[in-house]
């Protein structure tokens, strides 16, 4: 599968995604969960077809991790749709992957069918995969957020509460087994589970981050702008761990995670 046909597959789910969010608007529930799910099709066809010509996972790029998460935050979207009936949240996933598609567009990043030492082992693809899962769902949460702080305010509800909190538990508890993952397949590389290079830290600092929403939620369950906020502040944590290290000069000197 060429890079070239990209625009293609990507074209035809968005406009899917699209017509199923017009279709939620519009109340049409059915239409709109078959459309967004051939979206999800469609684009997840091109990811196989990418796994297949590539003879590898399309996870080793960022780039290609920008494939999982386009593809996951519309998963996460259709999830909170068909559970929760937001009519919102299909327009804000489309218009989220829609941003990270462009960028691919813009800046591919795919390489070669060839893959270090270090990423030909069998914890390569579960580790990377489920973080990428994680991160869609807790994206889907940030934008459970700012819908809160900034078309809610003072209307919130406790379902509205409830659907960010389910999302980063789900999110959450992916998150944590993506680190689990990360550190038998470092035990397995290098002979460490863990050793605090600048992405393993920023890791950590994430999972902190939203372990102390959900401990910061018990505590003061009434106090839903500020957990909204700290929420908002993980994800920052988030995308500095994703892609923000790369641009730190220490990162490039000593983590093993930029290649």
């Amino acid at each position: 599968m060429s890079w070239d046909v990209f625009i293609w597959f990507a074209a035809a789910a968005v406009i899917l995604w699209a017509v199923g969010a017009v279709c939620a608007w519009a109340g049409k529930r059915v239409s709109a969960l078959i459309n967004y799910s051939l979206g999800i099709l469609v684009f997840f066809s091109y990811i196989l077809a990418m796994w297949i010509s590539l003879e590898r996972p399309p996870l080793r790029t960022m780039g290609e991790t920008r494939l999982w998460y386009s593809f996951f935050l519309a998963v996460a979207g259709m999830i909170v749709y068909s559970r929760w009936k937001y009519k919102w949240i299909l327009s804000f996933s489309t218009v989220m992957a829609l941003v990270f598609i462009c960028v691919n567009l813009l800046k591919p990043e795919i390489h070669s069918k060839n893959l270090m030492p270090a990423l030909q082992s069998p914890w390569f693809a579960p580790h990377v995969i489920v973080y990428m899962f994680s991160y869609g769902m807790l994206g889907a949460a940030t934008l459970m957020a700012l819908y809160v702080l900034i078309f809610k305010k003072d209307n919130t509800t406790a379902e509205d509460m409830s659907t960010a909190d389910n999302l980063v538990v789900t999110g959450f508890a992916f998150l944590t087994f993506g680190m689990l993952f990360g550190a038998l397949w470092a035990q397995e590389a290098w002979g460490t589970y863990w050793a605090w290079d600048p992405k393993e830290t920023w890791a950590a600092i994430t999972w902190l981050a939203y372990l102390l929403y959900l401990h910061f939620r018990v505590a003061r369950p009434k106090n839903w702008a500020d957990a909204m906020w700290i929420l908002l502040l993980a994800f920052v944590c988030l995308q500095i761990c994703w892609w923000g290290i790369n641009y730190l000069p220490s990162a490039h000197a000593t983590s093993v995670h930029v290649y």
